[in-house]
């Protein structure tokens, strides 16, 4: 079996765009991640992704056909330009204008996760779409009546089969291309990444800024990913009356008011920040953490100490955080065309 080795995301989409139909049909054994990376969490093994899987994937992925009414597409709240998420959107947009109740997530290296969505209700990657499909102010659609919208056009079937073998429409396909196209947005290749792999100095500021982040911020923030991909109450909120987090999968009282800590790779491309998308700025994250955290009884630990409540953090010090942070957008992700619609 021919071995296919790939550093980073140009690379991956670069070979898979541009292989041969036997080598981009072989499984994915061989394949090496970014080397910085830890191992990922999802199967790929279960679900290979081709060429044609991938061009599948993306095509379900911006069609507004997965809505009730035709207008809503996974690709109209999770934007390339903004690391997949809905820059300067608190809220998004669903289906007849209606807003739902959190900020959308980015879409990024999402084989190394280990559940999604801020209250981490869903635990695999191929079952993500059926979240948003079904949600009522999101795409408000039935999923069996997705089916019979692809099966009925003019050019789906034809694709399934190209990506499948036959022109069978079924569910497990359905989130199976969704998923080859989603599993290959993987961002790698910041300036922070390029210093990791020694082909570039980061300055005096932002070496500095990242000695203060591993010092501060990096408990949560964890790893080569940015997040450890636990769920925390940061006390964003006085009261959770409006949105509990966990505690609404797990029904668990500590889980009241904790939510999925975000990776921060492209943090500088997907604000407003914070689960309801409170926060315009990366200053004022820091400021949250440095001057406004209160009291609760499910405030995370690591924001209590001797010396009060949050993150000690002065103005010097959240220049450097935020100068650090610059480091870590992705341009070869954000404008890679064989992510875009």
């Amino acid at each position: 079996m021919k071995t296919i080795q790939i550093g980073f995301t140009i690379s991956v989409l670069a070979f898979l765009l541009g292989c041969s139909k036997s080598s981009i049909d072989e499984t994915w054994e061989g394949l090496k991640f970014p080397a910085h990376f830890p191992p990922p969490v999802y199967e790929m093994k279960d679900n290979p992704v081709t060429k044609a899987g991938f061009e599948l994937g993306k095509k379900i992925f911006y069609d507004p056909i997965l809505s009730k009414n035709n207008t809503i597409s996974c690709g109209s709240c999770h934007i390339q330009s903004s690391a997949f998420t809905h820059h300067g959107h608190d809220l998004s947009h669903g289906i007849n204008d209606q807003l739902g109740k959190r900020n959308a997530l980015p879409i990024q290296n999402l084989l190394w996760q280990t559940s999604f969505f801020w209250d981490g209700g869903v635990h695999n990657i191929d079952l993500i779409s059926l979240n948003p499909i079904q949600n009522p102010v999101e795409m408000d659609e039935d999923p069996q009546q997705v089916l019979l919208k692809l099966k009925n056009h003019a050019e789906y079937p034809a694709l399934f089969k190209k990506a499948f073998g036959t022109e069978e429409i079924n569910t497990a396909r359905f989130l199976q291309a969704l998923s080859q196209f989603m599993a290959m947005l993987i961002s790698s290749n910041s300036k922070y990444d390029q210093y990791k792999r020694g082909e570039l100095s980061l300055s005096a500021e932002e070496m500095e800024g990242l000695q203060i982040f591993k010092s501060k911020c990096s408990h949560c923030h964890a790893g080569e990913l940015f997040t450890d991909n636990s769920f925390r109450n940061n006390r964003l909120s006085s009261q959770f009356n409006f949105d509990k987090g966990r505690y609404e999968i797990s029904l668990i009282p500590s889980d009241i008011g904790k939510f999925k800590v975000p990776s921060l790779r492209n943090i500088t491309l997907t604000a407003p920040y914070m689960h309801h998308g409170q926060i315009g700025t990366l200053e004022g994250v820091l400021d949250h953490y440095a001057l406004n955290v209160k009291n609760s009884s499910t405030l995370d630990s690591s924001l209590i100490s001797n010396q009060g409540l949050g993150i000690n953090l002065d103005a010097q010090e959240k220049k450097r955080i935020v100068s650090f942070l610059n480091t870590l957008t992705d341009e070869t992700f954000i404008k890679n065309t064989h992510f875009s619609e």
